[in-house]
């Protein structure tokens, strides 16, 4: 049986699922939930993902939801397959962990709010952008870069000197807050550059950005 995905393309959760899809090659069905149409409030979704978000799975039969937790289980089940995505050594794997932490804390966390003024607050009627909060995360939001840009200096990515998961993480936030936001985050950081045109450039996210902008 195929694995189905469920999920809305604009939704960057989904693309981070289908980046470690295509990364581990692993054959699936896309089946699409349109969060614009409210698809994913009607009850044969719910059976699916009880909070009614996107993405999920169908693994035959195996039912999971939450991004990242798919992700870790796509590749703890097909490590062996397509690029691996978390080290087999203790050490490299640490870092990857410990990469995973930062995103969330760090990056997410400030990157988070300044999408949903962008993204969501714009596209509601009568909704002004809160350019004070803008402004806080954005700061915030930079210092991170800034230490990414010291860490980069002396690896290729963001957890080692190999691809991993914890690159994933960064590619759809990083790539909105350019493209909607406006934030450049690159300006001045070599390495930040060096790194995001290398992950950008990979054929997993380019196929993911195709779809993602024809589907918009």
């Amino acid at each position: 049986m195929v694995l189905k995905l469920y999920g809305w393309r604009p939704s960057p959760y989904v693309q981070m699922v289908m980046v470690v899809l295509y990364e581990k090659r692993i054959p699936f069905e896309f089946i699409n939930v349109e969060l614009s149409k409210l698809e994913n409030r009607r009850p044969e979704y719910a059976a699916v993902h009880p909070f009614t978000q996107v993405p999920a799975i169908d693994d035959d039969g195996f039912i999971l939801y939450e991004s990242r937790a798919i992700c870790r289980y796509l590749e703890e089940k097909y490590s062996n397959e397509g690029t691996r995505l978390i080290p087999a050594d203790l050490h490299k794997r640490a870092l990857v962990e410990q990469a995973f932490w930062t995103e969330a804390y760090h990056f997410s966390m400030h990157a988070k709010p300044i999408l949903f003024e962008y993204v969501v607050r714009s596209m509601m009627n009568g909704l002004e952008i809160d350019q004070r909060r803008v402004v806080k995360e954005t700061k915030a939001l930079l210092a991170t870069v800034d230490f990414y840009e010291q860490l980069l200096s002396k690896q290729r990515y963001i957890a080692g000197d190999e691809f991993s998961l914890a690159d994933i993480y960064h590619l759809p936030a990083t790539t909105d807050l350019s493209e909607r936001a406006k934030i450049n985050i690159i300006e001045g950081r070599p390495n930040v550059e060096r790194w995001i045109r290398d992950v950008m450039d990979r054929e997993s996210w380019r196929k993911v950005k195709e779809q993602r902008v024809s589907k918009l």
